[in-house]
């Protein structure tokens, strides 16, 4: 009954250790995840405008009917936070840039997620929601409790904007409609990182039934699970699906075997690996923030491909022939092999880095790690060496 009305997906779809227990090759992922979905949320426009190239190239790779949404670019939410004076140029290019995916029928919605600022930091939020065009469809995740009072519901009614309903550990999950479609985030109830956690089905029932009742009062719903580690989104999202009787013959077999696969996990599984990462385990953070096979990788490294300087709150240095740089104060983390790259907007580590961080001093390794794993939306993780100490 709700087929085309409910869209439910994963925040990304390019996770190598999504290999295994979703993806069956590492060729063509995103061929592979519109076989299964037909829905996938952007997080790489977050992080930098798209190009031409970018865009073109998903509308040539997505299926008939499939549907995207993406992030708004962080300069203009973050970086400039909404300024109606700061952000014209770079609010115009944006949707200069994003046009054609518009006019292809196939976005879905814009999410505009803010900094975990209060609402005073943002005294022109209202200027801003009147400068955005009308033709497409608008959410915004707020991220600091100040923000979610019946002036910002109001707010969001007028303009005809959606508040993206977030399952985490922050923030209630008010399922407040303000548009007429709804957007739901599922980011993990992990401790740091949120993501790092896979949801039981009882807690999957619990959002089934919220999703039944939102749905008779929009026309669409778009929903995507960000808790990407190690495939728990996929699955999770397989899930949800079912619970809302929306799979097909093929679509439950893949859930089976999915199951399987979670049911055959060793114990020391998500929780276990979480506990480790806050106790300062410095191996169990890498594989938390790499993956078990890039772990593994990085240890095939030799320690001699490694060197570095520590200047205060700075670390600099090499792995092989690519570059490191480590700012703790600012919180940024650069690196620039092809495969840190790809993996920019889920925040994981590449091989390089795992072995960085295991060759300088254990004291100075753990206190980058804790900070990274307490305050990981904070933490900038770039490869353009032009964002070097922003």
């Amino acid at each position: 009954m709700f087929f085309g009305r409910i869209l439910i997906g994963t925040s990304g779809w390019d996770y190598d250790d999504w290999i295994g227990p979703f993806y069956k090759t590492e060729r063509g992922l995103f061929s592979q995840y519109t076989r299964v979905f037909n829905t996938v949320e952007i997080n790489s426009t977050f992080y930098s405008l798209p190009g031409k190239g970018f865009i073109e190239g998903l509308l040539r790779s997505a299926p008939r009917g499939f549907v995207f949404s993406l992030k708004m670019y962080r300069g203009i939410t973050h970086k400039k936070l909404l300024n109606p004076k700061l952000i014209t140029e770079e609010l115009d290019l944006f949707f200069k840039l994003i046009n054609q995916l518009g006019g292809s029928g196939k976005l879905g919605a814009i999410l505009i997620q803010l900094p975990p600022r209060p609402k005073n930091d943002v005294p022109w939020f209202k200027d801003f929601l009147e400068m955005l065009p009308r033709e497409y469809r608008f959410a915004v995740e707020f991220r600091h409790p100040s923000w979610l009072n019946d002036g910002t519901f109001k707010l969001l009614r007028e303009h005809n904007v959606a508040y993206a309903i977030v399952d985490e550990p922050l923030l209630p999950p008010e399922a407040v409609v303000t548009a007429d479609f709804t957007y739901i985030r599922w980011h993990g109830r992990g401790e740091r990182p949120w993501y790092y956690y896979h949801y039981t089905e009882q807690e999957l029932k619990e959002w089934a039934l919220r999703i039944n009742q939102l749905i008779g009062n929009v026309s669409l719903l778009l929903g995507y699970f960000n808790n990407h580690f190690r495939g728990f989104a996929p699955h999770n999202a397989l899930q949800m699906l079912s619970l809302l009787g929306m799979l097909d013959r093929e679509r439950r077999q893949l859930l089976k075997e999915m199951d399987e696969y979670f049911q055959k996990l060793p114990e020391k599984s998500a929780s276990k690996a979480r506990t480790a990462a806050l106790e300062g385990n410095v191996d169990e953070v890498l594989k938390a923030l790499a993956g078990d096979k890039r772990y593994e990788r990085g240890l095939e490294i030799k320690d001699e491909a490694v060197t570095y300087t520590v200047a205060g709150d700075r670390v600099i240095g090499k792995v092989k022939e690519y570059d490191v740089y480590i700012d703790l104060d600012s919180r940024i983390i650069r690196h620039n092999c092809e495969d840190w790259r790809k993996s920019l907007e889920g925040k994981r580590f590449c091989k390089h880095m795992v072995k960085f961080f295991l060759v300088i001093p254990r004291d100075l390794a753990l206190k980058i790690l804790e900070d990274i794993i307490t305050n990981m939306d904070d933490w900038e993780f770039v490869a353009d060496k032009s964002e070097q100490g922003e």
